[in-house]
């Protein structure tokens, strides 16, 4: 098993593309043991950091930005203004726009939304979505529609998904977001494949998504890479991170 050590450092191109590092992870409303939830992150070195369940409540904006600062990270979108999901970033990204979504409501079930952003690193224009799709399967397909038309909306020739699908890869969903997009883990598998659970992983039910144009460099779940502990892994949250490298062409 290749693991995440082989993955390449971030940096920008002399053409003007830039090798970014995208982690995606459901932080279970930051319930668990947080300094360990700091340290995976910190320890893979992300440029970008697709959460889901994000604080959402009581002083949720503070809960957020402590972990953002523990993870040497700042807050770019998202939280409770998004129903979860929530993008973090390193100070090499340029910010353009952001947007959060609310998703529309089914009685009964909990709100969803989606964290969205449009930003540069070096001569490289990127989109960015973060979700967290129903645990309802009617409703989670007609999520993953919306999730097209809204990195459609965004305007931009490339452009990043990732987030906790509730479903793996032989779902409908899963695989209509696999049909449009390179799914980041099947085309350049590095490291584990299976996310949740943390404490016994046997479904990959998380997932990074790239439009065709941006080149996966490897993706996987970190396990054994450098800075990373078993136990921190476990202790972090119910779900394992995924951590992708990919290179994103120079804007035209």
């Amino acid at each position: 098993m290749l693991i995440v050590m082989l993955l390449p450092n971030s940096r920008t191109e002399p053409d003007g593309s830039a090798v970014v590092r995208v982690l995606s992870y459901n932080i279970r409303s930051m319930r668990d043991d947080t300094d360990a939830l700091a340290r995976v992150i910190r320890a893979c070195a992300p440029d970008l950091v697709l959460l889901q369940e994000a604080p959402r409540f009581f002083r949720w904006r503070k809960k957020l930005a402590r972990l953002a600062a523990a993870s040497d990270l700042v807050v770019l979108t998202g939280g409770a203004t998004a129903a979860g999901p929530a993008v973090l970033c390193s100070m090499r990204a340029v910010v353009e726009r952001t947007e959060d979504v609310l998703l529309p409501l089914t009685p009964g079930l909990h709100r969803r939304g989606f964290a969205t952003a449009v930003v540069r690193f070096g001569g490289a224009r990127l989109g960015v979505l973060s979700c967290h799709l129903s645990l309802d399967g009617d409703e989670r397909r007609a999520q993953g529609g919306l999730l097209l038309d809204r990195l459609a909306g965004l305007g931009v020739e490339h452009a990043l998904a990732g987030g906790d699908l509730n479903e793996g890869p032989q779902g409908p969903t899963f695989q209509r977001l696999a049909g449009a997009f390179q799914d980041a883990w099947a085309a350049a598998p590095r490291g584990g494949e299976h996310t949740w659970t943390s404490a016994a992983p046997h479904r990959r039910i998380d997932a990074i998504f790239a439009t065709p144009g941006v080149e996966i460099l490897g993706c996987g779940v970190p396990v054994d890479a450098p800075g990373i502990a078993a136990l921190d892994l476990t202790a972090a949250t119910d779900h394992l991170p995924v951590l992708a490298a990919v290179r994103i062409p120079a804007a035209a």
